[in-house]
């Protein structure tokens, strides 16, 4: 059969090089492109699936050659999901563990991955288009010399380590005016108040629900039952931590408003402020409580900024499963439930880069203005964000680097120094306590990364490495022994979560490989960046991997696991007929969401919970024990708990017994002092302190001694009570 060749111009390429072109993408020159005409047309060759002899030779031919391009099953990419899958399975904690089938897997998974990917049956999202462009200097000049001289005022009356009404409205002052001066209003933009009074004003307002409202609010539902489900019991006791922030808290509620709080080896102020409010709108009281509904707050406050992060990353369906495998993953909700600064560092990081992203993308000053906003609170929040301000230069940097910012770059290095005077001017209040104490404000940090609190255990480069990759390894492998934390010892994500995530990194980078786009470099780039804190501890290397000090890493992570799973449903969609790629789309969304959910919750509320309750001591025990007492005999200034190495915090009992300032501690030394002590007395002992019993019975020989049972059904969780009558 004779196939005539279409007419074609001198230098028009044909299919096959087209093919060729793609199948050598690694390969740096100019791409083969077909003419606008055949990409337009029904009858161009869009994916790189097996042809029938037929279609090969009239290839070489050059005709033109129509596929049928929606008969196909993308079995290459289900062949990657499935082996990943059975991978990660094969890495979850078992006796005799080995990292060997997992390993072979991954690779079956990822030569079917890069397949998939030159078929097309893997699609990535396309990048969003850059909007803007060129932009005049502007800058209001009054604005900016109020900022400079409401910044130094800020500065010099924000010392002695204290908020005070005047300081905080020069500081804030500083701000909105430094905001003002550099921020550009849209040209032709109407004003937003008729607006609102003529939305207000209507008689009626119309709502449409589509199935995407149901579908966000399905998964809303779920993220915050996830969150907020038993948060009163899981995790069931505080430590010593929460003894600390909650002897902050107490301080601010004295009035002693401070920057920030040298207690315990230095903590910054955002989560102070936070619970002291929680603790007037829910009534909770200075308590554990009252600390986990402030971070649990935080942990969900960060899931919108996933969504916004997801649709700048290609789509708001990328958006929508970021959210779900990030609300529901175990590993971000128990630093949300553990009631510590953890939740801070995430929750600033997602929008510090959403707006870094989007303002590069856009070239938009604005964004920038807003993202240093985040950058500069974010510093007030947890110890760890201290690393974002390099992350955001080295986002910078990469951009620059790249082809995306031709035409821009010297803009970006300007909105480079904007963001970071926005940030410093946020930062002010911290600026002011470090350049007056130094050394207490780096103290928790060097006594990880150098010498200062223990001599490193091996040179610090080697323990650099041994770190990193043990880092690395957290998100599939090994998180750690942290109790506090984690499930020890067993992989950060869930085996659904797991296996995208790796799915993820490879197909970015291939990615990038093939468009050299640099959004996709710095996503891979941002996840050991943002675990640097945690991978710093060179002092003390068993600390790391920590998913608190890593916890800013969870962003870039599940990002990665939505880009993952939405190229392989962009995949079905575009070689699929509507009605099999929407079964089986359904198929394996529904199949891998309850998967996922039913092991996040297992980890939680059972594994975790578990856990945490035999590694914690019971002092809500002893906190109630006293409180009864109070409440019987008018009074718990009568009550004592001996110290014990390695026992319960003698401050926690009080936070139960709703006496948050006060140490029950009595050491042996003292136990005469309490002779002149008048009424009914009550000494907590440890079961094995029996030196310290003896001490008391001679004391006290009319004192009855019993054994309180715990209801925690571990070894040791008992002690004992000594009643002490009042002397006639």
């Amino acid at each position: 059969m004779n196939i005539d060749k279409p007419p074609v111009t001198e230098k028009e390429p044909s299919v096959l090089d087209y093919l060729k072109d793609k199948l050598r993408f690694w390969k740096q020159g100019p791409k083969v492109e077909l003419p606008a005409a055949e990409s337009n047309s029904s009858l161009i060759v869009e994916e790189l699936a097996p042809l029938s002899e037929q279609a090969e030779s009239a290839m070489a031919t050059g005709a033109r050659v129509k596929v049928n391009q929606k008969s196909a099953w993308p079995w290459r990419s289900l062949l990657a999901l499935v082996s990943a899958l059975f991978a990660q399975r094969a890495f979850e904690p078992a006796p005799n563990r080995t990292a060997t089938v997992g390993l072979v897997l991954y690779a079956f998974a990822l030569a079917w991955l890069i397949l998939a990917y030159l078929r097309k049956e893997w699609r990535p999202a396309p990048y969003l288009e850059t909007e803007g462009g060129s932009e005049t200097m502007r800058v209001r000049r009054l604005p900016l010399i109020l900022a400079i001289i409401f910044s130094a005022a800020a500065f010099l009356t924000l010392g002695n380590n204290l908020f005070t009404i005047f300081n905080v409205t020069l500081w804030l002052l500083a701000i909105i005016f430094f905001v003002w001066a550099f921020w550009l209003s849209p040209e032709n933009r109407k004003p937003i108040w008729p607006k609102v009074r003529e939305y207000f004003t209507r008689e009626s307002w119309q709502v449409n629900f589509t199935r995407w409202t149901l579908l966000v609010l399905a998964v809303t539902a779920v993220v915050i039952f996830f969150r907020v489900y038993n948060v009163g019991r899981v995790p069931s006791e505080p430590f010593s931590d929460h003894a600390e922030k909650i002897l902050d808290v107490f301080d601010v509620s004295q009035g002693q408003t401070h920057i920030f709080f040298p207690r315990n080896t230095g903590r910054e102020a955002i989560q102070m402020y936070l619970t002291l409010v929680v603790s007037w709108i829910f009534g909770t009281g200075l308590s554990f409580l009252s600390l986990k509904i402030g971070t649990v707050f935080c942990g969900l406050v960060t899931l919108p900024y996933m969504y916004l992060l997801g649709k700048e990353f290609g789509s708001k369906r990328i958006g929508l499963l970021a959210v779900f495998f990030a609300g529901i993953a175990y590993w971000p909700n128990v630093i949300s439930r553990v009631g510590l600064r953890f939740p801070l560092y995430p929750l600033f990081v997602a929008p510090t880069l959403y707006y870094l992203l989007r303002g590069l993308r856009r070239r938009s000053r604005n964004d920038m203005i807003i993202s240093g906003l985040f950058l500069g609170f974010g510093l007030h929040g947890y110890t760890p964000f201290r690393i974002v301000p390099f992350l955001v230069v080295i986002a910078v940097g990469l951009y620059l680097l790249h082809a995306q910012s031709k035409g821009n770059r010297k803009q970006a290095v300007l909105w480079l120094v904007i963001l970071a005077f926005t940030s410093l001017v946020v930062f002010l209040p911290l600026a002011r306590y470090w350049a007056d104490n130094p050394q207490v404000f780096d103290y928790r940090i060097f006594t990880r990364l150098g010498s200062i609190e223990t001599p490193l255990p091996a040179p610090a480069w080697q323990i650099f490495l041994s770190n990193t990759w043990n880092a690395l390894r957290m998100f599939n492998w090994d998180d750690g022994v942290i109790w506090v934390h984690s499930v020890t010892n067993r992989p950060a994500l869930d085996v659904v979560s797991g296996a995208l995530f790796l799915i993820g990194v490879a197909l970015i980078l291939i990615r990038y490989i093939h468009q050299r786009h640099w959004q996709d470099l710095f996503l891979l780039v941002a996840v050991p960046l943002l675990q640097l804190p945690s991978i710093l501890s060179l002092a003390f290397p068993d600390e790391n991997p920590a998913l608190n000090r890593a916890g800013g890493a969870l962003v870039p992570a599940f990002l990665l696991v939505a880009l993952a799973l939405d190229g392989l449903l962009s995949g079905i969609s575009s070689r699929m007929s509507h009605r099999r790629g929407t079964i089986l789309t359904w198929v394996l969304v529904v199949g891998l969401f309850t998967a996922s959910a039913y092991q996040n919750f297992d980890l939680v509320f059972n594994q975790y919970a578990t856990q945490y309750t035999s590694s914690a001591w019971n002092s809500s025990e002893m906190g109630t024990v006293i409180k009864f007492f109070g409440q019987i005999y008018g009074s718990t200034d009568n009550a004592w708990i001996v110290p014990y190495p390695y026992w319960v915090d003698t401050r926690l009992p009080g936070v139960w017994a709703g006496i948050p300032n006060r140490d029950f501690a009595i050491w042996p030394q003292d136990f005469n002092s309490t002779l002149q002590v008048h009424g009914t007395k009550l000494f907590i002992v440890n079961v094995n302190d029996s030196a310290d019993m003896d001490s008391l019975k001679t004391l006290y020989p009319q004192g009855v001694l019993s054994r309180y049972i715990s209801k925690t059904e571990v070894a040791g969780k008992d002690f004992m009570i000594l009643f002490v009558p009042p002397t006639q």
